[in-house]
């Protein structure tokens, strides 16, 4: 492990640590897109609505989700920069575990509050049957979604993650397979796709239990783990710096889910086609969104790290390198994506108004991909380096406070124009308040020789 995050060349260990994270991601989003086709292939327009509309749930699982994996990996990385291993994997089997009391909770109050919530969501009368047995079955496999994102952020952590990417393709996998047997197969439709979700998920999770527990010793589901004397390990301390990362972390999910959720309910003035549609770009979208988004994170590790050692030098090197590589791959696939914005929008939908309709909405996001990888980055170096206000800070912005504010005036300015083209001006606005974030509260730190967590 230390000649992974300490000896090799920049390049080579932020590449080892983000490629298997980048290639998940793409298998996830071939899910995704997958998962769309099929739905789409049922031609109603209303069902695809429907899904679309439970979108920002399933954003908000992996937002409590990344709760612990994000906020558990960054004090894990620091740990094991400084060579506290005991601690880390204390800190490993909280996370574990805080993540499915968390699911469960999850569980509890959607069920409760299904009625309010698809409300809240944008379902009405059209979407209303499918988006609610879209909702029940996913909300029930929650725990294990949840659960999920935790192994392979933590196998990333201790220089393991070629086993994470492995786990998550295998329930990727198996969701592409059920999928179509459960929604055309056994005529489930809607149901039947969040059925197939979860089924993949819960493969995910016995895959990773298996793995830690035969052949991971740095990490732990020792429940003994959880049983400790602050005084003598100082690992409360440590727990607390979880929640104080993990909710920016999971602020950035939450702020997801809220930009879908006021874009549906903006678009809903203009009818249930605008709404299918912009789940469709959506999905779309993250070809760039995800790869850019393994990119950042999965340099990661390396980042708290460095950072956590004291080695300032490398940090800076590897900041440098992030930046670069993010902001070059989101100019290369925002432009091809917008070249080949078309056919791959043909592949959804068959009615040339529909296809007219979703190709504007796609143009209109890409331009802003660049200003997402820089925002990006700056949120992951400040998760990592353990700096919870301005990760929360910057977190709030793209998709919540600056995209509300954004989305109220250009729609009164410009109506549906200028709903589909508010995420392009907000990320121009987040990247100005990322720049000046990172100046106010990381610039200090990287004139240091040395800072220790």
């Amino acid at each position: 492990m230390n000649e992974l995050f300490e000896k090799k060349s920049i390049p080579s260990a932020y590449l080892t640590l983000a490629i298997p994270v980048v290639l998940s991601m793409v298998v996830q989003l071939v899910y995704n897109m997958v998962d769309t086709y099929f739905i789409s292939q049922t031609n109603n327009t209303a069902l695809i609505a429907g899904v679309s509309v439970c979108t920002p749930l399933f954003t908000l699982m992996l937002a409590v989700g990344d709760f612990f994996a994000l906020g558990g990996s960054s004090v894990m990385s620091r740990l094991l920069g400084a060579g506290q291993l005991e601690k880390s994997k204390r800190i490993s089997t909280f996370s574990i575990y805080a993540s499915l009391a968390f699911g469960l909770l999850v569980t509890l109050i959607m069920l409760l509050f299904q009625q309010p919530i698809l409300g809240l969501l944008g379902a009405d009368e059209t979407t209303w049957t499918y988006a609610t047995a879209y909702y029940r079955w996913l909300v029930l496999g929650a725990p294990v979604i949840i659960f999920s994102l935790m192994p392979s952020n933590l196998l990333r952590t201790v220089g393991k993650p070629n086993a994470g990417m492995v786990i998550t393709i295998l329930g990727a996998v198996i969701n592409m397979v059920l999928d179509p047997v459960f929604i055309f197969g056994l005529g489930l439709g809607a149901a039947g796709a969040a059925i197939a979700t979860v089924i993949g998920y819960i493969c995910s999770a016995v895959a990773a239990i298996l793995y830690i527990a035969l052949k991971c010793d740095e990490l732990s589901f020792d429940i003994r783990n959880l049983f400790f004397k602050d005084d003598e390990t100082g690992t409360g301390a440590d727990i607390q710096s979880v929640f104080a990362i993990g909710l920016p972390a999971s602020i950035t999910n939450l702020m997801q889910t809220l930009g879908i959720m006021l874009t549906n309910r903006a678009l809903r003035t203009y009818g249930s086609d605008s709404i299918a549609m912009m789940g469709i770009v959506l999905k779309i979208v993250n070809v760039a969104m995800l790869v850019i988004v393994g990119l950042a994170f999965g340099g990661q590790p390396l980042t708290g790290y460095c950072y956590g050692s004291g080695n300032m030098s490398r940090l800076k090197k590897v900041l440098k390198f992030a930046y670069l590589l993010i902001a070059g791959t989101a100019a290369v696939l925002a432009a091809l994506l917008m070249a080949f914005a078309v056919p791959l929008v043909s592949i959804f939908v068959e009615a040339p108004e529909l296809i007219a309709q979703g190709v504007q909405m796609l143009r209109l996001q890409m331009p802003g991909m660049v200003f997402m990888g820089i925002c990006l980055v700056t949120i992951c170096t400040f998760q990592s380096t353990g700096k919870g206000l301005p990760s929360f800070l910057l977190s709030i912005c793209r998709q919540g406070v600056v995209f509300a504010i954004v989305l109220f005036v250009m729609k009164y300015a410009l109506g549906y124009m200028g709903v589909i083209s508010a995420q392009f001006v907000t990320d121009a606005i987040t990247a100005v308040i990322a720049y000046v974030l990172f100046r106010l509260f990381l610039w200090p730190d990287l004139k240091e020789e040395k800072r220790r967590c």
